[in-house]
């Protein structure tokens, strides 16, 4: 098995590909226009969106979970961006941010739920599949669907052959209980050390056709094994995981796909996580 780190990415995470690929293609079609943006995030879509606003000197305003990690937190507010931490928990965080861009006229950027989102994550196929064409399975944790929808859609594109397992937490699973039943239904997450694959997708969301179509089967991991693997992270590869960037290393750990000998790839997809909080799983 390899890793890929998109731990090591700027902003520490794989979503400044889809955040400085959808700022760059607002700006396009905007022309003369400087848009302002918001977005709501559970941290790392804020912090690469706030990041990118930065870059190009547009305002973004992120809403958040009040318990976000305050890594997260820190980090948006260091770009610049204007930090709205008040939300419950995910969802009410994206209610928060289109209810502003409906009255402020702000671009709203879904971190999962937008095509130039989706396309920035492709990107992370296209390099997999270009370092290591004799890839024939893929393991890429599921939040909102951004990340598998571009890189089951790119990996399938290139090479049908590409097996592509979802992983998500059993304390949020939407979906996978969504595919069971033919289609998006709400489910009520629970608390997990994944925060950032916890929450229901937008129910018009894109990236549910995208699964439905291009991945092969989505598994969901424990908590415990979620812990057990930002440990051996840690550990073994000497690699600083939050515990959604975690997800698709604890599901190879846990035998929960069959892989019979075949090369295969697990995104690490974020290492966004509060010192305290690695040092109380690394010390459990």
């Amino acid at each position: 098995m390899s890793l890929k780190l998109e731990s090591l990415q700027v902003s520490s995470s794989f979503k400044s590909r889809g955040a400085f690929n959808a700022v760059i293609a607002r700006l396009e079609r905007a022309g003369a226009t400087r848009p302002r943006l918001v977005t709501a995030s559970a941290g790392n879509h804020g912090r690469a969106l706030a990041a990118a606003a930065q870059t190009f000197g547009l305002a973004v305003t992120v809403f958040t979970p009040a318990d976000a990690p305050q890594v997260k937190l820190a980090a948006i507010r260091r770009h610049g961006a204007d930090l709205r931490p008040d939300a419950r928990d995910y969802d009410e965080a994206e209610v928060q941010a289109k209810a502003f861009a409906q009255e402020s006229g702000a671009d709203f950027i879904s971190p999962y739920n937008d095509a130039d989102v989706i396309a920035g994550a492709a990107t992370v196929a296209l390099e997999i599949l270009e370092d290591a064409p004799d890839t024939r399975a893929l393991v890429v944790p599921i939040g909102g669907g951004g990340l598998i929808s571009g890189v089951a859609a790119t990996a399938k594109a290139i090479d049908p052959a590409v097996d592509v397992t979802g992983v998500e937490v059993e304390a949020s699973c939407a979906f996978q209980t969504s595919l069971r039943a033919g289609r998006l239904v709400p489910i009520v997450p629970g608390p997990t050390l994944a925060d950032g694959l916890g929450g229901n997708p937008d129910p018009q969301t894109i990236t549910f056709a995208f699964v439905q179509r291009f991945v092969d089967r989505i598994v969901t991991v424990s908590e415990s094994a979620l812990a057990s693997a930002v440990v051996c992270l840690v550990e073994s590869e000497h690699i600083v995981a939050e515990g959604a960037g975690a997800a698709a290393a604890a599901a190879i750990a846990a035998k929960k796909i069959e892989l019979a000998g075949r090369r295969a790839v697990a995104i690490v997809s974020g290492g966004n996580i509060d010192r305290a909080r690695l040092a109380s799983v690394i010390q459990n």
